[in-house]
């Protein structure tokens, strides 16, 4: 025979009903607004001919890379919008002379955390502003594949800049 307390409290467990289980949700997506900044260098005239503004090499990248965003398939991202800013400039001290950059900002749906960091990583990247979901959880798995996937990215880019230079 148990002890009176004891007993009550084995009652007590069996009375409690079995709250239902929260229903496992499933993936969220990230939907962020990242701006790039495309820049137009001059391109000298040759034979009296053919040299661009800066404004105009700034306007022919974006719209290249605007074709790219629009017609490329990624896999787990979606392009929602697209936004072209006016183009403004800046003088750059390196080459003494005033620089044009064409700004486009993407609204972007990725199916993870890890999808975004392609964007980060490129050089016309300025500017990133994570819309939804409004709270990020990170296991340590997930953590340790988005370092691995930035090391990855950036290890990359080293070795095309290193065969670059030694040509």
């Amino acid at each position: 025979m148990l002890k009176p307390g004891i007993d009550s409290m084995e009652r007590g467990k069996k009375e409690k009903k079995e709250e239902p289980q929260e229903p496992l949700k499933q993936e969220e997506k990230f939907k962020f607004k990242v701006r790039f900044d495309y820049m137009g260098k001059p391109k000298p005239a040759r034979f009296f001919f053919g040299g661009k503004k800066t404004e105009e090499v700034a306007h022919e990248i974006r719209e290249q890379q605007l074709g790219l965003w629009r017609n490329v398939p990624l896999q787990g991202i979606s392009v929602e919008n697209i936004d072209l800013g006016d183009i403004y400039f800046i003088y750059d001290d390196d080459i003494e002379s005033e620089v044009a950059f064409a700004p486009l900002e993407l609204v972007v749906t990725a199916d993870s955390f890890e999808d975004m960091l392609r964007f980060i990583v490129r050089e016309e990247f300025r500017r990133i502003e994570i819309m939804e979901p409004s709270r990020i959880h990170l296991s340590t798995r997930e953590a340790e594949r988005m370092l691995f996937k930035v090391n990855e990215i950036l290890q990359s880019k080293l070795l095309l800049r290193k065969r670059e230079n030694h040509r």
